[in-house]
């Protein structure tokens, strides 16, 4: 078993976070999610890792998998320099994650607390939803109240934002 994996579930049974695994061949894509066809009640999720435009700063985006991250209206709205997508590198220098696996859960992994969580709005009326365990071949549900609790615990700034 992957270790960020089972470091995660250490971690959520410590917080006394309920959560169902739902185990799967790899995909790096919500689409790939959604052509499994698998039977996951709530709200899937899309994380993004960014950066301002001197890299100095960095940001995970969470947002419901429906919608479309626009990245000027955001740097406006949090009042940041233009925004891009985090190199492969920069993601696993941070986050010890790579491509495909991106997912709140590699906060554990962020021992600085330097990465600032930007988290949709919209997700709190969704009730569960659903991230990768550190690695894209599984999925796991939870409320969204102990998701937060998660985030809480992690000791990021978390700021909640318009997408």
């Amino acid at each position: 078993m992957n270790k960020g994996r089972e470091k995660i579930y250490s971690i959520l049974d410590e917080l006394n976070i309920k959560y169902i695994k739902h185990d799967h061949e790899a995909v790096y894509t919500i689409e790939e999610v959604n052509n499994l066809q698998l039977d996951i009640e709530g709200q899937h999720c899309k994380n993004l890792f960014l950066r301002n435009r001197k890299g100095n700063i960095h940001y995970l985006l969470i947002l419901c998998d429906e919608k479309m991250a626009d990245l000027k209206a955001l740097a406006k709205e949090i009042g940041s320099t233009p925004l891009s997508m985090a190199s492969e590198e920069r993601l696993y220098k941070h986050l010890g994650l790579t491509p495909g696996s991106v997912t709140p859960f590699g906060l554990i992994n962020d021992y600085d607390k330097k990465i600032k969580v930007l988290l949709d709005k919209d997700l709190k009326h969704d009730g569960k939803i659903n991230f990768h365990p550190n690695t894209n071949t599984a999925t796991l549900t939870i409320d969204y109240e102990d998701f937060y609790k998660f985030l809480k615990w992690s000791g990021n700034e978390i700021r909640e934002v318009t997408v």
